[in-house]
């Protein structure tokens, strides 16, 4: 019979466990420990209370804090073939005729450079990236104006607002810093934030969170929906199937871009 552990011991290898698999399932943790379902759940709520992770139904994801904004740069240089083929797979979803759109991000940014020659499609972006990397994409697309924000190289505040106000949308594509069972979509800075929200606020349509599969399991600073209010998640994969199915319990459908074959 394996030694008993203690509680600190307990809630470390808890904690080693997540570090390698982002995601723990609470029978899973019951063998690897020996331990019974009570042990790890009283494990799992202190854990919870000292916000190293947060539970879930059946186990516990890691959490991981992302308390400041990167600079656009630095954020475009994490993971860049995930997000080329997110934003190609995610762009396939816009179909003849769609008013969409699409917020700040190096993933939203993917997402714009892969729509499709069509007049009939119209895109409304704060991504200033539209602007300076298109030239001339074959749809229309309009900038929502605001103030320039450029370690985002976004657009927010009352001018943007108040132009978002005019327009409906049937699809929104949004890039977020962190998606969480938890604390939903969430992004590093309140003006940002704003514009999100008020995108899904005008969208008549689908929601759908475009991210790599870094950010799952990692919690920003504002929160723009709830898991509840995302339609589907565009990611990679590399997301974990624990993951797929937690989203699915939420009613929130995942389209994964496979990297594995993509060209050397």
């Amino acid at each position: 019979m394996s030694k008993l552990l203690i509680p600190a011991q307990r809630r470390e290898r808890i904690q080693e466990y997540l570090a390698i698999h982002q995601i723990a399932r609470s029978a899973d943790l019951c063998k690897v420990l020996n331990i019974s379902e009570a042990t790890v759940r009283r494990d799992l709520e202190w854990l919870e209370q000292k916000g190293i992770l947060e539970r879930t139904h059946g186990g516990a994801v890691l959490s991981q804090r992302m308390s400041f904004e990167q600079e656009y740069q630095q954020r475009a240089q994490h993971n860049p073939e995930e997000k080329r083929r997110i934003g190609e797979l995610a762009a396939s979803l816009i179909e003849d005729g769609d008013i969409v759109f699409v917020n700040s991000g190096t993933t939203a940014t993917q997402v714009l450079q892969y729509i499709r020659k069509d007049p009939s499609i119209t895109v409304f972006t704060n991504n200033v990236n539209a602007a300076l990397e298109l030239g001339d994409p074959g749809f229309r697309y309009y900038l929502t104006g605001g103030e320039f924000h450029s370690r985002s190289n976004s657009l927010a505040g009352r001018f943007a607002m108040e132009n978002l106000n005019q327009i409906y949308a049937n699809k929104a594509f949004l890039g977020v810093d962190g998606i969480s069972v938890k604390h939903g979509c969430t992004v590093p800075t309140d003006p940002e934030a704003e514009v999100v929200r008020r995108m899904i606020e005008r969208t008549k349509g689908q929601i759908i969170i475009v991210a790599d599969h870094s950010k799952w399991g990692v919690v920003s600073n504002f929160q723009v929906a709830s898991i509840d209010e995302a339609d589907k998640f565009i990611s990679d994969d590399g997301l974990a199937s624990s993951a797929i199915e937690l989203l699915a319990a939420h009613g929130v459908s995942c389209t994964l871009a496979s990297i594995a074959s993509s060209p050397a």
